[in-house]
């Protein structure tokens, strides 16, 4: 993270490849992210809880909760990095503070519901899982468009 020492990003000819390329590597980690969910528990509430509870009448196995707890392990470590390193970029790319300020707090209170209720709709409270449906795509699309932003201000922004 020495990008956040450096005062003046266009003088330093090494960092800004470095968070283009980190930053590309987050647009496509956003879009495969979607994929990958797709193809594991699912994108929308009905598709999600056949995956964590089965259905009897389609012969349809539950999710076993250790499989559920591996996955819930991986998606804690990943988004805590991306978020991590996203809101550090995004708050030193970002020219209106207090706006960024905001953005990171939502986009981590939303990643973080969505995790908590993940595991609470496993667990305890089935009839919550639009709340992770909601929380899952505010996190992502934020996260798509933060990376986006902050690579448009690292290329073309003249205040940086």
């Amino acid at each position: 993270m020495r990008f956040t020492l450096i005062k003046d990003l266009k003088e330093d000819m090494a960092m800004k490849p470095l968070l283009n390329g980190l930053l590309v590597f987050m647009v496509l980690y956003f879009i495969a992210d979607f994929f990958v969910v797709n193809a594991t528990l699912g994108l929308l509430g009905e598709d999600i809880k056949m995956t964590l509870f089965g259905n009897i009448d389609e012969f349809i196995d539950p999710m076993d909760k250790s499989v559920f707890l591996e996955y819930l392990h991986g998606q804690i470590f990943f988004i805590m990095m991306i978020l991590l390193t996203l809101s550090t970029v995004y708050a030193r790319l970002c020219s209106i503070k207090r706006y960024s300020i905001i953005v990171i707090n939502i986009l981590m209170i939303s990643a973080l519901l969505s995790l908590v209720t993940l595991f609470v709709s496993y667990f305890y409270i089935p009839n919550i899982l639009g709340i992770y449906v909601i929380s899952f795509f505010i996190w992502h699309i934020m996260a798509f468009i933060m990376a986006l932003h902050s690579l448009w201000n690292l290329n073309f922004a003249t205040s940086i």
